[in-house]
């Protein structure tokens, strides 16, 4: 079968097509043909060769999320998954190729109605949000900023925290389109990395004009996704018992003695924390997810699509990631 490979890591013409052996389908598994594979922000990572020291190593075929149909069952799988259009979670690896195999009780059935694309879209970052803004204990009425809301996990948590009751905050590059787009989403205010605002208005313009007057400088919760060297920084942006809780490090590692702001700030409580989808119950995850699939059918979550590919432009793809022009979710497809 055809895959991607990242023979070495770093930039991504590191990444090349390459002929392997199709994938060994082990007891508990099912074999998926993918219609579509998410590219996500936790690839470029990997392939960067940030995490190396996790033990990732080249050879490596990246990608964690596909949906297409099940073309065969391992030993324990009730055969009637057979045909079935399903979303799978393959690991942190396995997801570029022709054909990959997931652990049954990390497929989810797609509803009728909900494409393969948009399945991937929404299939790890919509509980990743829905999840972290748990983990922030949020609660109806406080402001949350979203850092990194340009991406596929950043858009929904933006939709979520405001469909939650939330003033939310988006931080993105600076773009007054994407601006308009995350207001449109729930956003009342969007300011770019530099923390100014973008300028970009939905239709309801008087209105966000009145936020931008009125939106407070200092937050109850900020779901981060960037982490990198400017992390600390939003830290001082924390209200009194505020939680920031970090989701990614697109950009790197943060400082090693970032945890110096909260101690400067001590008498503020404010506090923070780190979420992985790996803390939750497989069966809590899966359940919020098929919820989620469910929304998005019939209209009431919306998966943004920033561009559809072919898998063997993978190496394309990661260079639109890399220079922070994607909004959405790219998806490769066969």
């Amino acid at each position: 079968m055809r895959a991607i490979v990242i023979e070495k890591f770093g930039n991504p013409s590191g990444m090349a097509v390459r002929e392997v052996p199709d994938p060994v389908l082990e007891a508990g598994q099912v074999l998926i043909a993918p219609e579509a594979v998410g590219v996500g922000g936790v690839d470029a990572v990997i392939r960067r060769g940030t995490l190396g020291t996790f033990g990732f190593a080249e050879g490596l075929i990246p990608g964690s999320e596909v949906a297409g149909p099940v073309t065969a069952v391992g030993d324990g799988v009730d055969p009637a998954w057979i045909g079935r259009r399903v979303w799978a979670f393959t690991g942190t690896s396995g997801a570029y190729a022709d054909l990959a195999t997931a652990d049954l009780d990390r497929v989810t059935a797609l509803p009728d109605g909900l494409s393969a694309v948009d399945a991937v879209t929404l299939g790890s970052a919509a509980p990743v949000a829905h999840f972290a803004l748990a983990h922030a204990h949020f609660t109806a009425g406080e402001s949350v900023l979203i850092r990194g809301a340009a991406g596929s996990i950043g858009i929904a948590a933006v939709e979520l925290a405001a469909r939650g009751g939330a003033s939310v905050v988006a931080v993105t590059t600076s773009d007054a389109e994407r601006g308009r787009r995350l207001r449109d989403l729930g956003a009342t205010l969007v300011l770019n990395r530099a923390g100014h605002r973008t300028g970009g208005e939905s239709s309801d313009s008087a209105d966000n004009r009145q936020a931008d007057e009125t939106e407070s400088d200092t937050f109850d919760v900020i779901i981060d996704i960037v982490g990198g060297a400017a992390m600390p920084d939003f830290i001082d942006r924390l209200n009194p018992n505020g939680r920031l809780v970090l989701v990614g490090i697109v950009a790197g590692m943060p400082p090693a003695d970032f945890g110096m702001r909260l101690l400067q700030a001590f008498r503020q409580s404010r506090s923070f924390a780190t979420f992985s989808l790996d803390t939750v119950p497989i069966d809590t995850w899966n359940s919020a997810r098929a919820e989620q699939f469910e929304a998005a059918a019939k209209g009431d979550l919306h998966p943004v699509v920033h561009h559809v590919m072919g898998l063997h432009q993978a190496a394309d793809a990661h260079r639109l990631m890399d220079d922070g022009s994607v909004f959405g979710r790219i998806v490769l497809t066969p």
